[in-house]
């Protein structure tokens, strides 16, 4: 039977005040209730009968909450609902579509349009519930701070579901009615924005037949908008803990303004400013990866490579197709531990979407990290070329900066006792610092195996060198990893010239096996 509308607001209002569903399919502690609550919320939005069966037809007579007619006011949610179902399944599957554009195509499908609008908010009943299992995973609560490091568009949203959480269901629909108008290739926000449209209709007695349901909740489009749903939320909800970094960036010189790091468990892009005090998280942005997820080994396998990473170019979006959206930033893949291990392929970038979209499904790339093109024009306004660098990992561990600093302490004395070696001309030492497959790229060419050594003596001269602006970045995948950037100055000079180095642990040392002169 279907439930009546004050009956579905009074579900809502239970779940704000106590946190949980009267019969709640999971446990709850702490301040976990306030984002369980909206991730219930959100799911029973979706799936209450009456958002299903509002494009079925007239509702009963009667007056809206606000007054007036209710013929006319059904009428035009049942409308608006529909057109912003069809926008929200155009751009899941990629078609070019506006807000105007599905109002007029449904427009002229007639009754079919509203049957398949029907449909589909069916499907998002079919599924919608997963929403609310995804909050079982809760590790870290939300502050309510937390939500505005969002990029404004998925704050925005978030604050529509939050609202609707209180019962404020009017409010609700006016910031998602202007979300939608703003972002109108928003396909997530078109279907929450359907969805309170619909809830403002009156159920109808007849149901979605089971066969449509059945069809629609294997639909690959709205499995996809419910995924990344639930991948927003998660992220939001999840928040780093206070005063951490993720565990590759040990140090990092202020010569990197900013610093990035993807978490593709989360579908989550993290910004880094960086300052004489340590790296602040300032922002962070719901990104897509590769179809077939992480760990990218060769030529075409719709990957997205993990390791350590730098921004190499900007690329002018006008030199681009539309595909790549407002810009993109190529980094290093493969980098020197890729090459090593064996592996293929190239052109990672970090990109924007299609103008007629404004995000894509967690996993839809062909191993680029995608953006929305408003949250990548402020990364484009931030990252510098070469010293920007990227982390991608399948999910980001995140540690004090204590623990950081002591992390680092081992290759800080491998790395003193290379200079050492190097400045005292002892060959003999300085060698067992290389691996012997080792090889150095200097204005484009490359020298290979330990013969380096004795041009390193040769280049110190015994003179006294001074390290700047050092940068550890620690990578282990398999192998014990650190990319090690830094610049020397001799004394009595006043400029110098830049490394970047690539160390593996082997056993208690660490050993040289790639170096780039890099001006």
């Amino acid at each position: 039977m279907a439930h009546s509308q004050g009956k579905r607001r009074r579900l809502v209002a239970d779940i704000v005040r106590q946190g949980r569903l009267q019969t709640p399919p999971f446990r709850l502690r702490g301040g976990q209730q306030l984002i369980a609550a909206l991730m219930t919320a959100s799911a029973l939005m979706l799936a209450a009968p009456g958002a299903a069966l509002a494009s079925n037809g007239p509702g009963k007579p009667g007056t809206t909450k606000a007054g007036g007619s209710a013929h006319k006011e059904k009428a035009k949610a049942k409308a608006s609902a529909g057109n912003a179902r069809a926008t929200a399944r155009a751009g899941a599957t990629g078609r070019a579509s506006s807000v105007r554009e599905a109002r007029e195509s449904r427009g002229a499908r007639g009754k079919k349009g509203v049957a398949e609008a029907r449909t589909a908010v069916a499907a998002a009943a079919a599924t919608s519930a997963t929403a609310a299992t995804a909050a079982r995973a809760t590790r870290k609560p939300a502050s309510a701070g937390a939500i505005q490091e969002a990029s404004n568009a998925e704050a925005r949203l978030i604050a529509v579901y939050e609202l609707f959480g209180r019962g404020q269901t009017r409010p609700a629909l006016a910031k998602a009615r202007d979300l939608v108008r703003d972002y109108p290739n928003f396909q997530l926000a078109q279907l929450v924005y359907g969805d309170l449209l619909a809830a403002q209709v009156p159920p109808s007695n007849s149901l979605p037949d089971t066969a449509s349901i059945a069809k629609m909740r294997g639909n690959p489009a709205m499995a996809e908008l419910h995924e990344e749903s639930k991948r927003r939320l998660q992220a939001l909800r999840e928040r780093p803990p206070a005063n951490t970094v993720p565990s590759q960036f040990l140090a990092l010189s202020t010569r990197s303004r900013y610093a990035i790091a993807v978490d593709a468990s989360r579908s989550r892009l993290y910004l880094f400013e960086n300052s004489d005090k340590g790296l602040k998280l300032t922002a962070d942005y719901y990104i897509s990866v590769g179809k077939s997820g992480t760990d990218k080994v060769t030529e075409g396998d719709a990957r997205t490579p993990l390791g350590v990473y730098y921004i190499t170019s900007s690329l002018d979006p006008k030199s681009l197709k539309d595909f790549y959206g407002a810009g993109a930033l190529p980094i290093n893949y493969p980098n020197p531990y890729d090459v090593r291990r064996g592996k293929t392929g190239g052109g990672i970038w970090l990109h924007g979407t299609p103008p007629q979209q404004f995000a894509r499904a967690p996993l839809a790339s062909d191993g680029c990290v995608v953006m929305a093109n408003p949250d990548l024009k402020q990364l484009l306004r931030k990252v510098q070329i070469g010293a920007t660098p990227v982390v991608t990992a399948r999910s980001l561990q995140w540690i004090s900066q204590p623990q950081a600093e002591k992390e680092a302490q081992s290759i800080t004395s491998a790395i003193t006792s290379w200079k050492d070696a190097r400045a005292s001309g002892n060959e003999a030492q300085l060698k067992k610092f290389y691996l012997p497959d080792f090889q150095r790229i200097s204005s484009k060419k490359t020298t290979e195996g330990i013969s380096v050594v004795d041009d390193e003596v040769k280049f110190a001269q015994g003179k006294r060198v001074q390290f700047k602006d050092m940068s550890y970045l620690h990578w282990r995948d398999g192998d014990d990893t650190m990319v090690v950037t830094f610049g020397e100055v001799f004394e009595g000079e006043k400029s110098g010239r830049s490394r970047r180095q690539y160390w593996l642990r082997q056993g208690t040392e660490w050993k040289l096996f790639h170096e780039e002169i890099l001006g």
